[in-house]
């Protein structure tokens, strides 16, 4: 799906911390909602919305620096804090009993908040996330590194000037084939967090300030988590490995089954959308 076809479902809400950007295609019955992780947005779902339309009214909305969610400082950019911007959003939107699908960031804040507010879901999709201590993940530690140098702000605003070399030089490990990832779509996913010297700085305190204790704090919750709960990883992701896929399958007593993709990376819902939804969908019905 391009940009102009996901962008006419587009709105703003006005939460407790500012204004939210969400996509919402509408419709009747129960909502799938979708989350991102970093340095994507609500983009990354286009294409598993495109062909799930219809099924489910579908909301995907954009975390604080990220699309069109400006993030206002001083912004709490901690699992927690996510978490209850999910909830908030929920509220706003009138979502209740959702089919929660998040990626990357995505589901360790979908783990948080399925621990903290387990009534507002119907299902749980996790992709490829982080998980259990791996966050941050090892092959995002350069990264990190940069960010508590006080380095990456700057390298991402000169990124934003090159898309092509963006496109590359952070999502090249998050995709078969990065080729293929519009130009006009990396553009999209950098501008909110390197458009400007606070975003690029608000940005490098996020990545700096990153660390496990609020998803090791959520797991007594997740062990008693009975929301079934599906799991479709990409094999060859360097940052998430399939151990914590089956790590996941084990710790929350919801969870079903383990989808494996093989040779599929981080990003696989947009790159592979088809296969996603044709996990999902037997998911949904089976608990509809």
């Amino acid at each position: 799906m391009a940009l102009a076809g996901i962008d006419r479902h587009r709105g703003s809400i006005q939460l407790r911390s500012g204004r939210a950007s969400y996509v919402d295609t509408g419709g009747e019955g129960r909502a799938a909602l979708f989350v991102h992780g970093l340095a994507t947005s609500s983009y990354l779902w286009r294409n598993v919305i495109d062909q799930v339309d219809g099924r489910r009214r579908c909301v995907a909305i954009d975390l604080p620096l990220h699309g069109g969610t400006e993030a206002t400082p001083p912004r709490d950019f901690s699992l927690t804090a996510l978490a209850e911007f999910v909830r908030d959003c929920c509220d706003a939107l009138d979502l209740a009993d959702v089919d929660l699908v998040a990626n990357d960031t995505g589901g360790a804040v979908a783990q948080v908040f399925a621990a903290r507010h387990p009534e507002r879901l119907n299902t749980l999709t996790l992709t490829n996330c982080e998980t259990h201590n791996n966050l941050p993940p090892k092959a995002l530690w350069p990264a990190v590194l940069l960010a508590r140098a006080g380095l990456m702000a700057r390298m991402n605003q000169r990124l934003l000037a090159d898309p092509a070399r963006a496109r590359k030089r952070i999502y090249g490990g998050g995709y078969q084939d990065v080729r293929k990832l519009p130009v006009e779509i990396v553009r999209a996913f950098l501008e909110p967090q390197a458009g400007s010297a606070e975003a690029a700085r608000q940005m490098q305190r996020w990545l700096a300030t990153m660390n496990a204790r609020e998803l090791l704090a959520a797991e007594p919750a997740l062990r008693r988590l009975e929301v079934p709960t599906l799991i479709v990883w990409g094999t060859a992701d360097m940052f998430f490995r399939t151990k914590w896929a089956y790590w996941l399958l084990d710790t929350i007593p919801g969870a079903t089954k383990v989808v494996e993709l093989p040779g599929a990376k981080l990003f696989f819902p947009d790159e592979r959308a088809a296969d996603l939804t044709a996990a999902l969908l037997p998911h949904w019905d089976a608990h509809a």
